[in-house]
Parts: structure tokens; sequence; C-alpha cells
């Protein structure tokens, strides 16, 4: 057994069972991967994966519980090599962190700004996607830390905080109907409108959804977006009225634009941090959470992530 025949099996399911892409992954033959894949089953003398000819289908009952097996092994070999980075210097390396444009481009400007003062020689890498995809960079161990609304405190192979609080606001033109309507603002009114706002799985897009529905109401969505800029783009142009997370607004930069508080109307969201049980953590890694929230102390963290 070796670990490119554990890569493999892990590969094969990250890629669908298909051999070609698992070869491609792996920067080897498709002929290598099944010579591979026989030579194991042979070593344990079971079957690994469910076949129909030359295909893969799936895992078999010992090719599922073996992948378990080599999910951990290999986190583990990728933590002995992060180990022992850490001993050798404690100054440098990389931190990738996974997050949305949300968060990247509002949240954790000043996060990094103080994180890179204290580690100059830290490769800082800031992976912006979906909510999806970072729970995949974080299962896969790619990414060290998340930072996302959505879809990360759903993982029990997680360990989450709560990074901040936010709220939903209303943004128009100035000058508009609606300007100064803050705290008379109701879901009605922004249901006559045409409404420009995030793409369904991003920035609190659910609970938008659900506050127009228990309200009984069905707003015109004329259009949705990843992040806050384009959809004030596209309220600066006139296609209509924008829900925002509030703290996307910017006054000196969204000049010709107003915000208006919709914390009222929708109910409050809370972004969160997540690690991977398991994973382990360089020392400076410690030190980015903290700069996320003070109470995040490396004693903090660690306690948290040994609780089962």
């Amino acid at each position: 057994m070796n670990f490119q025949q554990l890569r493999i099996i892990r590969e094969a399911v990250q890629q669908n069972f298909n051999l070609t892409e698992v070869a491609a992954a792996l920067f080897t033959s498709q002929s290598g991967v099944s010579k591979h894949i026989k030579d194991l089953e042979d070593e344990l003398g079971v079957e690994l994966f469910v076949r129909r000819g030359k295909r893969l289908l799936g895992l078999t009952e010992p090719g599922k519980e073996l992948a378990v097996i080599v999910d951990r092994m290999l986190q583990d070999a990728r933590n002995i090599k992060r180990l022992a980075d850490q001993f050798a210097d404690a100054q440098t390396g990389q931190l990738t962190i996974a997050t949305t444009h949300t968060q990247a481009r509002y949240a954790l400007p000043q996060v990094v700004a103080r994180f890179k003062a204290a580690f100059p020689k830290v490769h800082l890498v800031l992976h912006q996607g979906s909510p999806a995809e970072i729970v995949a960079m974080l299962e896969s161990g790619e990414a060290d830390v998340g930072i996302a609304t959505e879809a990360l405190d759903k993982h029990g192979a997680f360990v989450t905080f709560p990074f901040y609080d936010w709220h939903h606001a209303v943004v128009v033109p100035q000058g508009h109907a609606l300007a100064g309507s803050d705290s008379t603002l109701t879901l009605e009114q922004l249901a006559e409108l045409p409404l420009i706002t995030y793409h369904e799985g991003y920035t609190g897009r659910e609970r938008i959804d659900a506050s127009f529905s228990a309200a009984g109401l069905a707003p015109d969505l004329v259009m949705s977006a990843l992040d806050a800029d384009v959809i004030k783009t596209y309220v600066q142009v006139g296609l209509g009225v924008g829900i925002i997370a509030s703290m996307a607004f910017e006054p000196q930069r969204d000049a010709g634009l107003q915000l208006i508080s919709a914390a009222h109307l929708f109910p409050q969201n809370t972004t969160r941090i997540a690690l991977k049980r398991g994973h382990y953590l360089r020392g400076y890694a410690y030190r980015f959470l903290q700069e996320c929230a003070a109470d995040l102390t490396e004693e903090a963290v660690r306690a948290a992530l040994a609780v089962d």
C-alpha cells in the first residue's frame, strides 16, 4: 500500500469515478490508475469499486469504509508537513482563506492588513467562491479557514464561530420615492417595485425570500447578482431597487445612492468562520482568527476543535 494508491481512491470519489479525470488530476496515465487500483484490491483481498466492464460506477461497502480512512490518512500526512513547517520557521508559509466576495470586499480588508503587518512573510491566499465552493475547499484541505454566511454551520466536520452579525438594507437612487422611509418602509412597498438582490445561496438571499413568503408576497425580482457592487451598479442605471448587505454600502464611493434601513423587514444574519476538525493550523492561522474576533484565542479555538 502506498500514498499514490490512497490518493487515487480519494480522487476517484471526487471525480465521480471517471478514471480519465482521476489520471489528469494526479498527473499520471489512466492505465497507471487502473493498475494501482488492481494492486491495492489484490493486496487487501477485497473489491473496492462497483464495476460495469472497465468502468467504475461507485464504491463497494468496504470501499466506502476505506474512503473514510483514506481521507483521514491523507489529512494526517498533510498535517505532518504543516507541523514540520511550523517548527522549522513559524514566520513563513501560506494561509488560505476561502470566502465570498462580500466578506473579502467589505469585512476582511482591515483584518488582512493587521495580519500582514504581523506576518509579512506569510503568503495569504484569499480565494473567493460560492458557499458550496468554500465548503468543498475546507473538506479537501485546500483552505485553512472558511468565512461565509451560508452553509458552513450545516456540516458536522466543521467547527464554526460567529464572526459578526448584520442586516440587509435597501439601496435606491437619491431622490427616489422611498428615500427617507427607513422606519416606515414595508415589504408591500418593496414587492410593488422591480428588485435587484443577491443570487440564490448568497449573502442571506434565503432570508429575503422567506420574509416575502411569510408575508404572502411575490416580489418582482428583475435581476440577481453574486455581489453588492453589481447590484448597486444596476440600481444606479435605473434598473430597480436594490437589497444588499448593509455593510456593502460606502457613502463616499456610492455617490448618487441612498441606503434605507431594512432591519425591521428582514431577520438578522450571522457570518461565520469555519475550520475543519483534524486540520492542522499553523501558529499564524490562530493569529488571523483572533484578528477576526478577539475572543478567538488559540486556546479557545483548540478547545472547540477538540470537542466531538
